[in-house]
């Protein structure tokens, strides 16, 4: 692919301009090992400050997370879940909301495993699944009817998400479940089978689950009764399915939809509601005023306008095959025996194999189906949505917006393909219950750009994520003992790929109508474990294209990339004819704090893909000390084994304020902003400090302990040859042994260290290093509000959180110490 023009940038040119002496020294400084250990970057367009910042706030933003108990959370039966946060992108994908609530289950068989009976009781331990069917999906409707015997809810190929309900155990009665719910658990329970009488689930109080239709006039419901297995899993005890419009005939009503705006505005004047939806907002494209609709008010009036549910009695009508019928073909062979002898047994087995026995199972549910109003795609019709941050008063978008205002030679102007965060559309959040992988996707239709943003170390078990160093193929399949298969983090693999098809699928339909991925740019970030995830996405859509058939790279065939948005491409893709997965504009990558990902083989993979056009621009910003960009370490141990870590694309540090001011002797001198960032590859010739390097280096070179003991002795030898003629002089003898007495005394950690071939200046990097763990420095580099003050200063602006932006060039050093005193004990 063509480059597109190199975006604005900090630096005009590579290497055109002077870099940050002080990082440039840190460089050399830490930079273990000869001029060959430093590597070659890929050639891309130079480092963009006004990108950079753009993203910075984005990052940040993705840790705020939507309330788990809107009813905007679409739960996926895989633990992926999303919560669609715009109704004009949600109205794109689909047309309305079905709340189902579960109540009861009946005619319930009794548990046949002997083992589950021991640890659960007797009955079944019921659970209730439903999903709906879209009509594009023909397999699937196929299956349902047309096959007798299937595992319902379970076999679906196009079911994007699935609701369920909690599990009735069958060892805990009404009394047991009221203890169970006065704690704050289920208040589900069982009702023992009787004579006559099959057993029963109940779920009190079970919260409502929501399910996102495409099309209400052709969608189906599949309820499928489940019975859960302490050990094992569990299997199917029975589905059924119903159009969605035979249960709830409101929802394939055009008029009522399109009638549903004009309805609502009249509702909310009447109940005096109308001025709280209402804000003036001004657009800062045309100068004009904009009425702005708040559309969570808008929702909660269209829910209340649908406020009646229906209750439905579903009768399952179908069940999976038996899959053990030795214990009924014995039966039936010894029925047959007592009748006909051995021909009755014959034919008594033969029946019993063939007999699939009744489909058990009748469940009761309470159903509301809301329709998602069609919004207009104009600015002024949707909600902006204004980046902030995940911390309290950081302020990212004023950050991003003043700078681009403010004419400071950092800035340089800005970026056309890039709109400020107020013309921004917070689309959705994608989260997954057991691996805690977050991200939020936000769009821009006018400038037809498309932002993901993955969130960092959030929950307990994203930690358990970061801490692993275990390895395995980047390609799932691949042999991990082949020597040039890519290597990569395993918890940060087996975490991106827990949501990565749920993802592509929902980036994919961020397009507007009628137009396509590759007319948009995409632009991915994230921080800390965040970062390494958007490394893996964007390596992932670089060289294979937005294959949503599939989550991460596998040996295996991918299914139909358009699968899971299969109405949102019906009319463009032919089936038969499947064509390649669609790439975006262009693919660009700022990361803020990310660990270390794969192997060098990883790496290099990546930068190849920079280097080809495949990806963008690819930047791997750091905040001074930030300790988890150390990590993972490289490890070489008898029992590991060899383990190799390095980074993806170049590396850009950031420079603390304490270190600038520093620097600044006079009260009134003013920060040089084209010292605040060391670029690699762009600042200079220097090696990353950040990289491991080469730790070995020759025990008798100059500066080590040996080498220096050394040099004194050659140098009296030479003395010695040069004095031939003279007698041994005792003075210079005692003059050598003073020189080599006084360098032992000067003994270090790095003289230890150089003995052994260990490079002095790689030693004194890990000192550096372990001082910043134990003393705190490393990981405080690491926060947010750390990053936000690094940035704006690049950016020309005192940013401390909870206080005004201040442009530097306003500031003496007095007044920036009074204001880093304030922001410390605000």
């Amino acid at each position: 692919r063509r480059r597109p023009p190199p975006s604005t940038s900090i630096l005009k040119s590579k290497r055109s301009q002077r870099p940050s002496t002080e990082l440039a020294a840190a460089a050399d400084d830490d930079a273990a090992g000869a001029s060959d250990d430093r590597r070659t970057t890929p050639s891309q367009p130079p480092f963009s400050l006004p990108t950079a910042l753009f993203l910075a706030g984005l990052a940040f933003d993705a840790y705020v997370e939507p309330p788990p108990d809107s009813s905007r959370w679409e739960r996926g039966s895989s633990g992926c879940s999303v919560a669609f946060l715009s109704p004009a992108y949600t109205r794109s994908l689909y047309k309305g909301i079905v709340e189902v609530t579960p109540l009861r289950a009946s005619d319930l068989p009794d548990e046949d495993d002997a083992a589950e009976s021991l640890i659960t009781g007797g009955g079944v331990d019921a659970a209730l699944l439903v999903s709906v069917v879209e009509g594009a999906w023909k397999e699937d409707v196929t299956k349902l009817e047309k096959e007798q015997f299937h595992n319902g809810v379970l076999d679906l190929a196009g079911c994007a998400h699935v609701g369920r309900s909690s599990t009735a155990w069958s060892n805990v009665d009404e009394k047991k479940a009221k203890r169970n719910k006065a704690k704050g658990g289920s208040g589900a329970y069982h009702v023992k089978s009787s004579w006559g009488r099959g057993g029963q689930a109940v779920w009190e109080d079970d919260p409502p689950f929501y399910l996102y239709v495409q099309d209400p006039k052709t969608a189906r419901l599949v309820f499928t009764l489940f019975d859960e297995d302490v050990v094992g899993g569990g299997q199917p005890i029975g589905s059924a399915h119903r159009r969605l419009a035979e249960l709830l005939p409101g929802a394939k009503s055009d008029d009522a939809v399109s009638a549903l705006k004009s309805q609502v505005i009249d509702q909310l004047r009447q109940s005096g509601k109308l001025q709280e939806a209402i804000t003036i907002q001004t657009n800062p494209e045309t100068g004009e005023e904009e009425t702005i609709i708040d559309q969570d008010v808008v929702l909660r009036a269209i829910n209340e306008m649908y406020s009646s549910a229906t209750k439905a009695d579903i009768k399952m009508s179908s069940k999976p095959r038996i899959k053990d019928k030795g214990g009924q073909r014995a039966m039936g062979m010894a029925a047959g025996a007592m009748i006909a002898g051995p021909a009755g047994a014959a034919v008594g087995g033969l029946l019993a194999s063939m007999y699939e026995g009744e489909v058990r199972g009748k469940v009761e549910v309470e159903l509301k189906y809301t329709p998602i109003p069609q919004v207009d795609l104009k600015m002024k019709e949707r909600e902006r949505y204004r980046v902030k941050g995940g911390l309290p008063g950081v302020e990212w978008g004023e950050l991003y917006e003043r700078m681009l205002g403010y004419g400071n030679d950092a800035g340089g102007g800005d970026d056309p393909r890039i709109s400020g965060p107020q013309g921004l559309e917070f689309c959705a959040f994608v989260t997954h219950d057991e691996t805690g992988c977050s991200c939020a996707i936000y769009r821009s239709l006018e400038r037809r750009l498309i932002c993901v943003s993955f969130r960092g170390t959030c929950a307990p078990v994203d930690l358990v994520t970061d801490a692993s160093i275990a390895q395995v193929a980047w390609v799932d399949g691949e042999d991990v003992e082949e020597e040039d298969t890519v290597m990569i983090h395993a918890g940060f693999r087996k975490s991106l790929n827990s949501i990565s098809r749920r993802l592509k699928e929902l980036v994919l339909a961020a397009v507007a109508p009628g137009e396509d991925l590759s007319e948009y740019d995409v632009l991915v970030t994230g921080h800390s474990l965040g970062g390494a995830l958007a490394t893996c996405f964007v390596l992932d859509v670089a060289e294979y294209g937005m294959d949503a058939g599939r989550g991460l790279p596998q040996l295996e065939p991918s299914e139909a990339w358009w699968n899971g948005i299969a109405s949102t491409f019906a009319k463009k893709v032919k089936i038969g004819a499947p064509p390649p997965p669609p790439r975006p504009r262009s693919l660009k990558m700022y990361n803020f704090g990310s660990p270390r990902v794969g192997d060098t083989a990883f790496c290099k993979k990546f930068d190849s893909l920079v280097e080809d056009g495949s990806i963008d621009e690819a930047y791997r910003i750091v905040n001074d000390q930030d300790v988890v960009t150390r990590f993972p370490r490289t490890v070489n141990a008898l029992v590991l084994g060899s383990i190799d870590y390095d980074h993806c694309g170049p590396t850009v540090l950031i420079t603390e304020l304490e270190k600038q001011m520093s620097k600044m002797d006079e009260e009134k001198a003013t920060f040089r902003q084209r010292e605040m960032l060391w670029i690699e590859g762009e600042s200079d010739d220097a090696a990353c400090p950040i990289r491991d390097g080469n730790a070995l280096s020759d025990p008798l070179g100059s500066g080590t302990l040996l080498g220096d003991i050394w040099d004194t002795l050659q140098q009296g030898d030479k003395e010695e040859k040069e004095e031939t003629s003279s007698p041994f002089n005792f003075a210079k003898l005692g003059n050598m042994a003073e020189k080599v007495t006084g360098r032992l005394q000067q003994l270090s950690a790095e003289d230890v260290g150089s003995v052994i071939g260990i490079d002095k200046r790689f030693t004194q990097r890990e000192i550096r290093f372990l001082k910043s763990i134990f003393t705190g420095e490393g990981l405080s580099h690491h926060m947010e509000d750390r990053y936000y003050q690094g940035m704006g200063m690049c950016a020309g602006y005192l940013a401390l959180a909870g206080q005004e932006l201040t442009p530097l060039e306003q500031l003496g050093r007095t007044e920036i110490e009074e204001a880093m005193t304030g922001g410390e004990s605000a």
